[in-house]
């Protein structure tokens, strides 16, 4: 059996799906790799592990907000991705095509609704203190 070129196949969904942009294939591949990395670590050994829907999608959170920061959010809606659904969608077409493996537990519907975008991409970076009230001049009330 051949080994499977990831960017071949990609490049192949691509033709058939273009509703995600090629690196959001390779981020999610990414965001993979890191979430079965961190799974490894909390069963104590470094055995790769299947990792389920809601774990990759938290391995995803977590790797986007490292890779991208308070630009989490807007990268991902320019590569087309603005709900868990669509990580999903991707997820199960790299399946398809024999790139990522899936248990027989493992649905679609793992990927539903698991988290709001702002929710978890913007809140981080906002300020957690409100500013302090200010009089007419300005000035900080005492």
């Amino acid at each position: 059996m051949q080994p499977v070129n990831f960017e071949e196949v990609i490049e192949k969904i691509l033709e058939k799906d273009s509703r995600y942009h090629r690196d959001a294939y390779f981020f999610v591949r990414e965001a993979l790799d890191h979430t079965q990395k961190v799974v490894a670590k909390s069963h104590k050994d470094q055995v790769r592990h299947h990792v389920s829907g809601m774990e990759l999608l938290n391995g995803i959170k977590d790797y986007g907000l490292i890779q991208f920061g308070p630009m989490a959010m807007t990268v991902l809606a320019e590569w087309g991705i603005t709900r868990s659904e669509d990580f999903g969608e991707m997820v199960f077409s790299m399946i398809d095509h024999s790139l990522l493996a899936k248990t027989d537990k493992d649905t679609r519907e793992d990927f539903k609704s698991i988290y709001d975008f702002e929710e978890v991409f913007t809140k981080p970076f906002l300020p957690t203190k409100k500013p302090k009230s200010r009089n007419s001049q300005g000035m900080p009330k005492s």
